[in-house]
């Protein structure tokens, strides 16, 4: 059955899946606004609400995926962060986590712990979507404006995103 679907489209439905199915989920939602009993009607609010908010998510998944291919894979078990990299690796507990940047104009993320243990991290990185729901846990972290520093045209070579709270006040570590 997918020899009938071009391959262009068939990755561009895989990499809309998350919107589209929320949108189809709100389209369905306001069809059954269409019932004449209020307590129907009221689960079809309901439905129109929960699909746009899955839409929603699912824009926000999109623009944290980028495209192209960098080096390395990430994996996100059990609230730790693993990098495979071909030259460099390491692991870090997302409990962990003091500091969130994104360094060498925007294409990779540097994660440092309380004892100054760094992981760079390309944002291209095969896996590297999975960093978009451990980002989401960190206390304080405005998501928008992450990914409006992962959409800008021209990034700044170093660029802090996150310090954890009971931090705030002192300086970024950066190298």
């Amino acid at each position: 059955m997918t020899a009938f679907i071009r391959p262009e489209l068939r990755a561009f439905l895989a990499r809309w899946s998350e919107v589209l199915t929320g949108l189809c989920i709100a389209a369905f939602g306001l069809w059954a606004l269409q019932a004449r009993d209020s307590f129907f009607q009221l689960l079809a609010v309901l439905v129109v609400l929960a699909g746009l908010g899955l839409a929603l998510i699912g824009w926000r998944r999109l623009r944290f995926r980028r495209t192209g291919a960098a080096p390395g894979v990430v994996q996100l078990v059990e609230g730790q962060i693993s990098f495979f990299g071909p030259e460099t690796g390491g692991f870090i507990a997302l409990r962990d986590l003091v500091e969130l940047h994104l360094v060498a104009h925007g294409k990779v993320w540097l994660l440092v712990t309380a004892d100054d243990t760094r992981l760079e991290i390309p944002v291209a990185a095969t896996g590297s979507e999975a960093l978009f729901d451990a980002f989401a846990t960190l206390p304080g972290l405005n998501m928008p404006a992450l990914l409006a520093a992962l959409d800008m045209p021209d990034p700044p070579p170093t660029r802090a995103l996150w310090l954890h709270p009971a931090r705030q006040g002192r300086h970024l570590r950066l190298r």
